[in-house]
């Protein structure tokens, strides 16, 4: 299938190299020269412009930030693809916004996509978790692409347009609950009077036989082999809106979450007070999935 892969960063880079190596016809597009000679480097070919990268490809995939960016974007895109293109939205939107974008495009003639996408920089290897709304019928049209790009048995029609969004929403919603509530364990075991625990063979424990075996306690074991004290790192964790998201649509749904508010919470203070050796683990652990800055104590002091 030819597809044009708009956005070369982390996992805009993955997704075009695992398309590429597939067997699809994969033209990048980013505005900044270096992304897009990066990817060349792994065999992908680009486009200098973005009208000439979607002007003839089946599926376009949309890997921008969330917002105005992906407005910019679905205008060139609307008046430069042929007929029959489907457009993919690949990012972090929030699920409203997709909607009113898949019925706007509907009125043209256009297919729209929400594709929740879970995985990471770690998704050109292990292959990433897709959770796709829209129309069905466009979902079956552009189905090798999913297969492709996922894990076994990771990815999914979720529903309706809004629907992929919506569940990868919650699922940040969650991870920001899980990530919190190992971070908060690691902490006191830290601080317990038992001084030489090795979190590291702890992590790595867990991570055979116990009920609280994950893919983050895996993650966790990485941190802790390279560091156990952080003394480098600032306890001030980024973040980029969507467990905020999630605690507004369970406000206006009336469902309770208060794990996920909790952590929700712990984040904006950490960036106030400086954030504990909890925050500073979910810090690095952001790091070790997808890639995100870890804020160096060096670099706080030169902020601020």
């Amino acid at each position: 299938m030819k597809v044009c892969v708009v956005g070369l960063g982390r996992m805009g880079n993955a997704i075009a190299r695992r398309l590429h190596l597939d067997g699809h016809q994969v033209i990048g597009y980013d505005p900044s020269q270096g992304a897009r000679s990066t990817v060349e480097q792994n065999g992908v070919q680009t486009a200098s412009s973005l009208e000439k990268a979607v002007a003839d490809v089946k599926a376009v995939w949309l890997m921008v930030p969330a917002g105005e960016v992906v407005d910019k974007v679905l205008s060139v895109v609307r008046t430069s693809a042929k007929a029959g293109t489907v457009i993919i939205d690949g990012g972090n939107s929030h699920f409203t916004d997709s909607k009113q974008r898949a019925l706007e495009l509907h009125g043209e003639g256009i297919s729209f996509l929400d594709c929740g996408t879970s995985g990471g920089v770690h998704g050109l290897r292990d292959g990433f978790c897709l959770m796709v709304g829209g129309d069905r019928l466009a979902f079956e049209e552009v189905e090798p692409i999913f297969k492709t790009l996922s894990a076994q048995g990771g990815y999914g029609y979720m529903g309706p347009s809004g629907s992929g969004h919506c569940v990868k929403m919650v699922h940040n919603g969650i991870e920001y609950a899980l990530l919190q509530a190992y971070a908060d364990g690691f902490n006191l075991l830290k601080k317990s009077e038992f001084t030489k625990l090795d979190l590291a063979q702890i992590s790595g424990v867990w991570s055979n036989g116990s009920v609280i075996r994950s893919w983050i306690v895996d993650l966790c074991k990485n941190v802790f082999d390279k560091d156990q004290d952080f003394k480098a790192v600032d306890g001030c964790i980024e973040q980029g809106g969507t467990g905020k998201w999630t605690i507004e649509y369970a406000n206006e749904r009336e469902v309770d979450m208060p794990l996920t508010k909790k952590a929700l919470d712990i984040r904006f203070d950490s960036c106030k007070s400086g954030g504990d050796y909890a925050t500073k683990l979910v810090a690095l652990l952001r790091n070790q999935f997808g890639g995100h800055k870890v804020i160096k104590k060096a670099d706080n002091d030169t902020n601020n």
